[in-house]
């Protein structure tokens, strides 16, 4: 059927008038405005919407994309060392091959009846990623670590039945705001400050604003300054020892060189597994997690489905299914539910799944062996460069804090002329992080080679000199 002035088929056949007014007429009204009487006229837009011209031609349509494409400056043509949550790591072939087959690729829900394969996939995801974190359960992939976070202090805000949440001044600041928009008007959060030199959270801060209202004390390990807080387990026993819930943010590719959060007192450890096998996509590539111990308490809160496995009828056969289902709210709980959960990013968990099941414990502890050697190095000879300097003094992984306040120029500055030379400088800090002037957040991963840390090092010589 053809469009008058339009010779391709549409795109979508309903918007044929003829179609429009035999469809009308089935349910008995004369216009399309019929169907929005009830929509006040004072509300209602009377003229055309500002919209581009129509592209009749798919050949043509797809030419003006890629064009628009085409705009954007990518860490494939330019040396990248941007991080602060999205970070550039390998990501093995075979991970693209499993994550668009058809199963997996176009699987929305389903039961285990219909959807043969996914229930499995996600309950080998969940059991890798718990081994990993050295947890017993492990939730199906949520939207990204700030909704794991979020979930998780709201999981300790039902367990303890307390209204606020203990959170270090170094936390990843767009992760906070995500957690405070997502607990409001339930939990509030008060900051904790940190030691200005090793930037460490200050313990003796956090004594003074532990109270009987706490529900919970989240830190971030490796911080989203990179440095590793080493205070962990004494942390995790102020928390406890005022019956609050010890939570942890943690990067899941550190975890082959850092000790997981479980063993210095962890009670809930979520994390972002965007950095196993997922690439950035313009940092629309994030999934999160939570994990917990085997607790009622801890189980019983998750909003989020979990797979687990049973024996079936047949001997020796098993099957792969929800665990505590009514407990969410697309049970039986419906508006009852403790949380509402919809959509997840289970093929990202899938493909972390595959990443994880690929390098295996050796395979972990080599790539953050080289993730720490390159930072390590990197960290080394930019700290040489005159006027510069690292601004914290603990140990870190994959990222650093360079302090350029010396060189009266600004990050923004810096970083302009670092793109002119096709270079992608670190993160500004001077705007979340006011206090600590001009700082910027540098990401050095495994595929950063000994040329690309040198390439910088000359171009940032050649403009602050």
């Amino acid at each position: 059927m053809a469009i008058k002035g339009l010779n391709s088929h549409p795109y979508i056949p309903n918007s044929i008038k003829e179609v429009q007014d035999e469809m009308l007429k089935e349910i008995g009204l004369n216009s399309l405005e019929d169907l929005h009487e009830e929509v006040p006229q004072e509300i209602r837009l009377k003229r055309p919407m500002n919209l581009p011209k129509a592209i009749h031609s798919e050949y043509e349509l797809k030419s003006h994309v890629e064009n628009l494409l085409k705009k954007n400056i990518t860490c494939e043509d330019n040396i990248n060392f941007l991080g602060y949550g999205c970070y550039q790591h390998y990501v093995p072939v075979v991970c693209d091959e499993v994550n668009t087959r058809a199963e997996f690729l176009t699987a929305y829900g389903g039961e285990p009846y219909n959807d043969h394969g996914r229930f499995q996939s996600l309950f080998e995801y969940e059991s890798l990623v718990a081994e990993l974190v050295d947890m017993d359960v492990v939730s199906v992939p949520t939207f990204d670590l700030a909704q794991a976070a979020s979930t998780a202090v709201r999981m300790a805000s039902r367990i303890t039945g307390r209204k606020e949440a203990l959170v270090p001044k170094t936390i990843h600041m767009e992760r906070f705001l995500i957690m405070k928009n997502y607990c409001n008007p339930h939990v509030s959060f008060t900051f904790i400050n940190y030691n200005e030199e090793t930037g460490l959270v200050d313990l003796d801060d956090l004594k003074a604003k532990m109270n009987e209202n706490v529900c919970a004390v989240y830190i971030e390990n490796p911080s989203a300054f990179g440095f590793i807080e080493t205070q962990g387990q004494q942390i995790s026993d102020i928390a406890h020892e005022n019956g609050a819930i010890s939570i942890v943010g943690v990067d899941p590719i550190s975890l082959g060189v850092l000790t997981p959060p479980s063993q210095y007192g962890a009670d809930i450890v979520v994390g972002d597994v965007q950095t196993l096998g997922n690439h950035m996509n313009f940092g629309g590539g994030q999934s999160g997690f939570i994990s917990t111990r085997d607790e009622e308490k801890f189980v019983m809160e998750y909003p989020s489905r979990l797979f687990g496995i049973a024996p079936t009828d047949v001997e020796g056969e098993y099957g792969f299914g929800d665990v505590a289902y009514d407990r969410t709210s697309f049970g039986n709980l419906r508006e009852d539910g403790k949380e509402y959960v919809g959509t997840q990013s289970a093929l990202l968990g899938i493909t972390a799944g595959v990443y994880l099941s690929l390098m295996g414990p050796n395979g972990m502890h080599e790539v953050g062996q080289a993730i720490m050697q390159n930072s390590q190095y990197a960290a080394k000879r930019l700290s040489e460069i005159d006027g510069v300097k690292l601004r914290f003094t603990s140990p870190f992984f994959k990222e650093f804090v360079l302090d350029f306040n010396s060189t009266n120029k600004t990050v923004k500055k810096i970083n302009k002329e670092l793109l002119e030379k096709g270079i992608f400088g670190g993160k500004d800090l001077s705007e979340d992080y006011c206090d600590l002037g001009q700082c910027a957040l540098y990401c050095v991963t495994e595929i950063h080679t000994q040329e690309m840390i040198d390439t910088l090092v000359e171009e940032l010589k050649a403009i602050l000199n």
